[in-house]
């Protein structure tokens, strides 16, 4: 019976042994799977099942606004930072889908990655482009605003604005900043104040 009894010390040296030969694949699969472990350890139980829910909420509420969102973006949630990639046919949808991101309960950030595959709306996306880099420049400037806390979708001209304003001054100040960019044909505001009741 005594000789089945393996020493503690040899079986950590049979690991060793095996982690060693085990090859570059399973190292990095290993590695991988500590930071993942670690990562859910710190992100905690609560904010996980929360993130959870804003990751619900945003795909039912994809179901009643615009179905082909559902399948058409791909939502993920890290501690109520909002990730959407995948690809869109319109760069409506594209605003939309930030919109309705923003409306949800315990959102602080949206990411929105998702490609429009229709550009044929788009008549001068330079200028989109340029516009969209200036009003962030100028919210970023702006020691009275929390840039981080809003989304900037220039579209043919138009800006579409969303996200949460700490109180009406901020949003305002946001709305200013927009309409003094140069090529700006219109501004829409999405933007809600935290005061307001999201679902």
């Amino acid at each position: 019976m005594t000789r089945r009894l393996i020493p503690l010390s040899t079986i950590l040296l049979l690991l060793l042994a095996a982690t060693s030969l085990s090859g570059c694949a399973t190292a990095v699969l290993g590695v991988g799977t500590a930071a993942v472990a670690a990562s859910t350890t710190e992100k905690g139980l609560t904010t996980s099942v929360n993130d959870a829910a804003i990751v619900t909420k945003i795909k039912d509420r994809f179901i009643q606004s615009n179905f082909s969102l559902v399948t058409a973006a791909d939502v993920s949630v890290n501690d109520g930072s909002v990730l959407m990639t995948g690809k869109v046919k319109t760069p409506e949808e594209k605003v939309q889908a930030t919109r309705i991101a923003w409306e949800i309960k315990g959102v602080r950030e949206v990411v929105n990655e998702l490609q429009v595959s229709d550009t044929s709306s788009l008549k001068d996306l330079a200028k989109d482009l340029a516009a969209s880099a200036t009003l962030r420049g100028k919210l970023i400037a702006d020691g009275d605003i929390s840039s981080l806390n809003f989304n900037i979708d220039v579209v043919n001209g138009t800006i579409y604005l969303s996200g949460i304003a700490a109180d009406a001054a901020e949003m305002n100040r946001v709305v200013a900043h927009a309409q003094e960019v140069r090529f700006t044909r219109k501004v829409v505001n999405y933007i809600m104040l935290s005061t307001d009741k999201r679902y």
